[in-house]
This record gives structure tokens, C-alpha cells and sequence, in this order.
């Protein structure tokens, strides 16, 4: 494998990263893949190679890994960076990811629940690069705890279903999940994984997408969790037009929602999803303060 310049060498022999090393080191370990923790491990090694590769990591990078697992990932990394801080809720497999990197003193394993950690004892000055397997479950949870908490990562990459990923990346038809990712950071969807190069095969494709943390918000607004709660408030109502949605909220009534929207040449007769991020800026700064008063 190539070897970025500077790059940590690790000494870790074992590659969790095809079947039938995989299949070893779990009857080893007595540990029964988890579909409740959605624990789909990668077996194929070109594929993990450019899910490393997405990260764009550097020799003086520090990265933050979700989910190590068998650590199949982990070794890809350590060869790329400075620093690996690999978190695992899964107590089983903790001494399976332990036996794979043996004792590459770059990697530093995490047993917990990755909820519960605070970021800030591994990554003081934030600037960290996130990446992992994300659990469908964990998604919406833990993307808000990346992106919402400073000091924030500057950049995430992540495989996810393939279906989450479209969402974020979405130039039309948005849904609350692109407005919130969007708001936050740049993504970009670096390549699809098929159900095929995981066991136990998940029951969709995955995809690797990239998020590039913003310096700012996108929007500029007084206060970023009303502009969330105002969106979310619109998106339940996603196929009302937007005139009569806004003046539920508002208590503004429907007539004079509508004659607003048109003064920030809006279409009162939008559906939620078609609206653009500096639109939802103008509609928070219009509607914002009275949805949440």
C-alpha cells in the first residue's frame, strides 16, 4: 500500500480486512456480530484502502475513529496519520481490536460509548479528522454532536447508508437532514460501497461520504438552535405550502405569511424542501423570533 510521506508505520501484521481473517479472530474472541449495535464489519481491502484514503489525512493529522470494530480501518489510518483515537462500545470486541494493532503506540483504543465522550479530553483544539462506519441509529445523534460542540472537528468522513449520504449531499428536495449538514459543513458523496463488502451484508448499499467543516455557519442568523427548531417546525408540515406552514407557526395567519414571503420573493406556494439555504436564512430572519416567542 502506498505510504504517504511521514506517515506513522504501524506493526501490526493482521488485516480483519478479508473473510476468513475476520472469521478467525472472532471465533478466537468468541464474539457473534451484533445487529442491534449494527456492527457490519468490512472485508474488503480495496474498498477500506479508499475509505482511508477519503479522509485526505496527512502525517501530522489526529484522527477520531467511530466505531473501530475488528479495526480493519484503524490499521489504514494509523499508516496515514499521527494519531489514532479508536472508540468501541462493544466490550467483546475490544481485545479483538486490540490483538490487530498490537502495539502500534500511534493508536490509542477508547472503550465507550461514543455519546458519552467528551471530545474535548482527546481533542482540546478540535481540527480532528472523524471517520467510521456509522450505525444507521447513531446518525442523526452523533452528527449533531460533531458539528454543534465546540471546538469541532474540521473535517468527517464517513460511511454511511448510501441513502443518508444522498440526503446530506442533496441540491434538490431537501429534507431537515440536508439543511442541518449543509448549514454546517460541505459534503461531498466520494463513492458508494455495495451490501457486498461487508459481513453480515447489510440490507442496502453504503457510501463513503466527506464533510468539510465550516469555519461559519452558512446562514447568518442570531441564534443557530431557533433556526434549526424553526426549520424542523416547517419540515413537518413538508407537503403544505410554505404561506400556510409559516403562518401556523408564526401565529402570523396564512394571509400574512404569504404577503412576507413575497417581500423576500419568496413563493408562498413552496413546499419546505424547495427552499435554498440563504432562502431558510431570510425566511428565520422574517418568521424566527415570533415562531419562537
Amino acid at each position: 500500500m502506498r505510504q504517504r510521506p511521514g506517515a506513522v508505520h504501524t506493526d501490526a501484521v493482521i488485516d480483519p480486512a478479508g473473510p476468513d481473517e475476520l472469521a478467525r479472530l472472532l471465533r478466537k474472541h468468541h464474539v457473534e456480530p451484533k445487529r442491534s449495535l449494527g456492527q457490519n464489519f468490512l472485508i474488503d481491502a480495496a474498498v477500506r484502502d479508499r475509505v482511508a484514503e477519503a479522509a485526505g489525512l496527512g502525517s501530522d493529522d489526529e484522527t477520531f475513529e467511530v466505531g473501530a470494530g475488528a479495526g480493519a480501518l484503524t490499521v489504514a489510518l494509523a499508516r496515514r496519520c499521527r494519531r489514532v483515537v479508536a472508540v468501541e462500545f462493544d466490550r467483546h470486541l475490544v481485545p479483538v481490536l486490540r490483538e490487530v494493532i498490537g502495539s502500534t503506540a500511534s493508536i490509542q483504543v477508547v472503550e465507550s460509548d461514543v455519546m458519552r465522550l467528551d471530545l474535548f479530553d482527546y481533542f482540546p483544539s478540535g481540527g480532528e479528522v472523524v471517520t467510521g462506519n456509522i450505525p444507521y441509529h447513531l446518525t442523526g445523534a452523533l452528527l449533531r454532536k460533531l458539528l454543534e460542540t465546540e471546538p469541532r472537528p474540521r473535517r468527517l468522513s464517513l460511511v454511511v447508508q448510501r441513502e443518508v449520504a444522498e440526503r446530506w449531499t442533496a441540491t434538490t428536495g431537501a429534507s431537515l437532514s440536508t439543511i442541518a449538514v449543509q448549514t454546517l459543513a460541505i459534503p461531498r458523496l466520494a463513492f458508494t460501497i455495495p451490501a457486498s463488502a461487508f459481513i453480515p451484508a447489510p440490507k442496502v448499499d453504503s457510501a463513503c461520504v466527506v464533510l468539510e467543516v465550516r469555519n461559519q455557519p452558512a446562514v447568518r442568523v442570531d441564534d443557530l438552535d431557533s433556526f434549526f427548531r424553526l426549520v424542523e417546525a416547517a419540515f413537518q408540515f413538508r407537503r403544505k405550502q410554505l404561506g400556510g406552514t409559516l403562518g401556523r407557526i408564526s401565529g402570523q395567519g396564512s394571509t400574512t405569511a404569504a404577503a412576507r414571503l413575497r417581500e423576500l420573493g419568496i413563493d408562498a406556494q413552496r413546499r419546505p424542501q424547495t427552499l435554498t439555504l440563504p432562502e431558510w436564512e431570510a425566511v428565520y430572519n422574517a418568521f424566527g423570533r415570533r415562531a419562537d416567542g
